[in-house]
């Protein structure tokens, strides 16, 4: 058989596996009342939290309507964004739970039962056996996100965030699902025992979210005495809560809070200079210019005011031009590791033919020989 043609029966070989594994497994955790139990737990405690983050922010800007006299409703479009930024962040720290431990004992817990020899000897290949535990251990995650939806929708009644908005965090979390599975996947393929591939896979996460994002800080703050250039922002790729900060910077329009926290980590955070100067050219592309705005290509004018920026001036197709800077990296980057550790399952679950680094000067054969004797 050539490699062409391979290629050609590999999905055809594959996705009846894939679909018999996944099955098998889908039913084991769909039946009974738990799986409800759950759902049902896990929209109740999203919508509590929404209501709770809501009460807290109307209450702020009560207040402040009665001492400041706000407009209400720029306060009632802040407040939609408040509870969508909220869920987001809420729902990606509990899918960074969810998600490794759903899939941290998915090819380990076979391993203890004594069955994992027992689906290789099937005509079940180790593709379909690694993918279909992996997109069953998932889809029971993917059920949870799908759930909160009418919750997130809640914004919508308060305004200030729009549909592809919440597309936006809503892809985002399916993509951190599909990564932060896949790694747990490839640790439950690593080691024999579930309770040890559950323990790397969490010390991983931390390392990929919290202890990254230590680095960086460190970096950044001993620029000037270690360090002779800014931290990379690469180091932040893998941390979702970053991604998410980007959504939301889209959803205040390129201009709020959130926005500022992109732009100290992509570089275009720049301090302001004394009253006078002539302007500070950004590391990025842009320049402050004394009493007409801090000017980025792509964003249009943002109109100084005390206290920090005003409102964005410029072309709707400019301003708009400023949205997606960091998310959908960071994405591609937790897609690309996904595939790279789904394929090193793979790897450490087929029995034979395995991948073996060829040594320099001795022929296949005589290696074989070798092991052989």
């Amino acid at each position: 058989m050539t490699g062409a043609t391979l290629r050609r029966r590999l999905p055809r070989l594959a996705m009846p596996g894939i679909t018999a594994i996944g099955v098998k497994e889908l039913r084991g955790r769909m039946r009974g009342k738990r799986a409800f139990i759950s759902v049902t737990v896990y929209v109740v405690l999203v919508a509590g939290f929404a209501w709770m983050v809501g009460q807290i922010l109307e209450d702020n800007f009560e207040n402040q309507i009665r001492f400041g006299g706000f407009n209400a409703s720029v306060q009632s479009a802040s407040i939609g964004r408040g509870i969508f930024v909220a869920l987001m962040f809420l729902q990606t720290l509990m899918i960074l739970v969810l998600a490794p431990a759903s899939t941290a004992g998915t090819i380990s817990s076979e391993r203890e039962k004594q069955t994992l020899d027992l689906l290789a000897v099937t005509p079940i290949s180790s593709v379909a056996i690694v993918v279909g535990k992996l997109l069953s251990a998932l889809t029971w995650v993917f059920v949870l996100i799908l759930a909160s939806i009418p919750v997130t929708a809640i914004v919508f009644v308060y305004g200030g965030v729009a549909p592809d908005d919440v597309i936006r965090g809503y892809a985002m979390l399916f993509v951190t699902a599909i990564a932060f599975g896949a790694l747990g996947t490839f640790f439950s393929s690593l080691v024999r025992r579930s309770g040890a591939a559950t323990g790397l896979t969490f010390v991983a996460v931390l390392i990929a979210t919290v202890g990254l994002s230590f680095i960086w800080v460190f970096m950044t703050a001993t620029s000037s005495s270690v360090f002779a250039k800014r931290p990379p922002e690469a180091l932040f790729y893998l941390n979702p809560f970053v991604a998410q900060a980007d959504v939301a910077c889209g959803a205040e329009g390129n201009t709020g809070s959130w926005c500022q926290i992109i732009d100290g980590i992509t570089g275009t955070f720049v301090d302001f200079g004394a009253p006078g100067d002539d302007g500070v050219i950004l590391e990025k592309g842009g320049v402050l210019v004394p009493e007409v705005g801090l000017i980025r290509p792509g964003r249009g004018v943002a109109v100084p005011v005390a206290g920090g920026f005003g409102d964005v001036i410029g072309a709707p197709d400019a301003v708009a031009g400023g949205r997606d800077r960091y998310w959908p990296r960071s994405a591609l980057t937790l897609m690309l590791l996904a595939v790279g550790f789904t394929a090193a399952a793979v790897q450490l679950v087929t029995p034979t033919r395995r991948w073996r680094p060829r040594l320099p000067g001795i022929p296949r054969r005589r290696r074989r020989g070798r092991s052989a004797e």
